[in-house]
């Protein structure tokens, strides 16, 4: 098998009306020609280059991991995993802010990518991934049947959960009174919305205290 190298396709991105979905790639090539400074996603065949994060969809993706990352550990109920790592799907690679896998699915999970849905994604909106993550991002989700979908939308301080029903279809769930949303597929776990608003970022103790782990 041919691997395309890095450096034409780079060439090709950097130089004016080049897109780098003109460039066409296996998965497998695709993995071996994305590192860990690349911004990029595959779908269809074709690279998709994306835009490095902000400040805020840093912190607040820094945050979502390192509390349902600590709650799944405590439990043991499953992996949380951040970028650089890919759920492939079955036309897509994609790059999500955050994935959970639950145990039970822990089988799916290869070296450096995902084999299958996650159990739980979690995309932050950006103004240049918008129409990605409420569009084809929400369709193949939906599609490969990863359980439940966060859209975190910093900007305009929005948040949307979506969650499978039994259809197969995403259904919109709204937070309980007091704004606290809990979660299908981990299970147990819980958030106050108004947490992913505030400057600074509440504490991740506190947090995992008010969750009582601590």
């Amino acid at each position: 098998m041919s691997v395309m190298a890095k450096e034409p396709l780079e060439q090709m991105i950097e130089e004016p009306g080049s897109p780098a979905t003109g460039m066409k790639m296996s998965y497998q090539e695709f993995l071996e020609w994305c590192d860990e400074d690349t911004w990029a996603e595959w779908v269809d065949g074709e690279v998709i280059m994306t835009s490095p994060a902000s400040r805020r969809h840093q912190e607040i993706a820094l945050f979502l991991g390192q509390v349902i990352g600590l709650y799944v550990e405590q439990l043991g109920s499953g992996r949380v995993l951040v970028p650089p790592f890919q759920m492939k799907l079955e036309r897509s690679g994609r790059e999500p802010d955050l994935l959970f896998v639950a145990r039970e699915h822990l089988d799916r999970l290869k070296e450096n990518y995902l084999d299958g849905p996650a159990d739980l994604v979690i995309e932050i909106v950006s103004p240049d991934s918008v129409e990605r993550d409420r569009g084809s991002k929400f369709v193949e989700y939906e599609a490969a049947g990863v359980r439940e979908y966060w859209l975190i939308d910093p900007l305009r301080e929005r948040a949307e959960f979506y969650q499978l029903d039994e259809e197969g279809f995403y259904r919109p769930v709204l937070p309980e009174v007091g704004g606290v949303y809990h979660s299908q597929a981990v299970p147990g776990f819980w958030l106050k919305v108004e947490w992913l608003w505030q400057e600074p970022l509440p504490r991740v103790l506190d947090v995992l205290r008010a969750m009582q782990l601590i």
